[in-house]
């Protein structure tokens, strides 16, 4: 048997916006300027593992 722990559910857009308290159309604008959290193509969909999501925030600067 394997040791992984099973991964959490990848988050779509609409998941990560709440998570960021930002608007859907923000997250597909930051995708077309190659900004946000990193995210994948699973067929036609965008989706995100909660841990880079959680990461990317933590990199970011913090606010003056």
């Amino acid at each position: 048997m394997s040791n992984q722990q099973p991964r959490a559910r990848l988050w779509g857009i609409p998941e990560v916006s709440e998570y960021l308290g930002v608007p859907e159309q923000t997250i597909y604008q930051w995708r077309t300027k190659k900004y946000g959290p990193p995210g994948r193509k699973i067929g036609k969909y965008v989706r995100f593992r909660p841990e880079d999501v959680i990461a990317w925030v933590d990199e970011q600067p913090e606010a003056a």
